[in-house]
């Protein structure tokens, strides 16, 4: 009897194991290398299942003027993907008792309108109405440069309000950078060196960092298409903190959402926390379906960088795009590897 229950147990697992494994990487392969070629897509991808990575395909150019190609280490903007990272940061320090959802934003940015109504937890699901400055029109007259924080809570602060709090959701790039100061004050440590030691290094992420090294030769520059790829400025990291301002490859983004959805960075409570849904906005994360499926995980676009990362925790499958420059729907792009995936 336990030979046959043991049996029983081996081949269920086989089968979910070889669920993802099973599809055809070569036309996978070509599917992206064909994108390349047409001037559709740069960039690289990661598939990840049962904590192990499946795949990972990197084309394009890294460097176009230099002809540079990306490998599995070349890291890439991931712009707003890091609000995950940083809604993981906040609520290990609700953990940690730091802070409480409930806590308000006049404990820290009383010049704010609104901040003695406004909460963490309407910070974290873009509940706050705090008006989203990279929406104005000035933003890229001024976006390469450096900027102090009471320089961007001026910014924050002239932009004022755009609805009551917690009447509705509206997504909001100042909210993720007031937390981003938030933490670095209850922990008196740089936004960098928090994600470092409090994710990056427990994880063992070891391409994913805060800001850009534009001297190291494995991250790429991002690009724009017009006949020909043009590179972009780069936003200065001390502008989006948090909200935008780290760098990855989709091989550690993988791991990433694979640790966070068992257990490894926070608990289930806050996970479960996490990823309710209130006008369909969780904390740092949304949902991202497939046919009847459901994943969580965000999109990101800095500069001439795109990206999406998501997680299926009933098929603890995870895929990552990256991309440093792209003519092309990067939705289309991660509904075909779904299809590979799952079909």
């Amino acid at each position: 009897m336990l030979r046959r229950i043991l049996s029983a147990t081996i081949f269920i697992f086989a089968i979910q194991l070889g669920f993802a494994q099973s599809f055809d990487k070569i036309k996978l392969d070509d599917y992206l290398n064909e994108l390349a070629k047409s001037n559709q897509f740069m960039g690289s991808v990661a598939i990840l299942q049962n904590n192990n990575v499946i795949y990972t395909n990197s084309t394009g150019f890294s460097n176009v003027e230099q002809q540079q190609k990306p490998n599995n280490k070349t890291t890439y903007g991931i712009g707003s993907i890091s609000k995950v990272f940083t809604s993981v940061l906040v609520l290990q320090a609700i953990e940690e008792n730091k802070l409480t959802l409930s806590t308000k934003l006049s404990e820290y940015f009383p010049s704010i309108k609104n901040s003695d109504k406004i909460t963490i937890g309407n910070l974290l699901n873009h509940r706050s109405g705090i008006h989203n400055f990279t929406n104005d029109k000035d933003f890229l007259e001024w976006n390469t440069r450096k900027k102090s924080e009471s320089e961007m809570i001026q910014i924050i602060t002239k932009g004022g309000s755009d609805f009551e709090p917690n009447s509705k959701a509206d997504y909001s790039n100042s909210n993720y950078i007031l937390l981003s100061y938030i933490l670095e004050k209850i922990y008196s440590q740089s936004y960098s060196d928090i994600l470092h030691g409090k994710i990056v290094k427990k994880l063992g992420l070891r391409n994913t960092y805060f800001g850009n090294k534009m001297n190291d030769t494995n991250e790429s520059y991002s690009y724009k298409f017009n006949g020909n790829w043009i590179k972009q400025a780069q936003t200065n990291p001390s502008i989006p903190l948090g909200a935008g301002a780290i760098f990855s490859t989709p091989t550690d983004l993988t791991k990433f959402a694979s640790a966070l959805f068992n257990g490894k960075i926070i608990s289930k409570e806050s996970l479960k926390s996490m990823i309710m849904m209130n006008d369909n906005f969780g904390y740092g994360i949304f949902e991202i379906p497939y046919e009847e499926k459901i994943g969580y995980g965000h999109r990101g676009g800095i500069d001439g960088f795109n990206s999406v990362l998501t997680y299926f925790p009933k098929d603890k499958v995870s895929i990552a795009i990256l991309s440093n420059g792209n003519n092309y729907d990067i939705d289309k792009v991660l509904f075909t590897i779904e299809n590979f995936v799952f079909e």
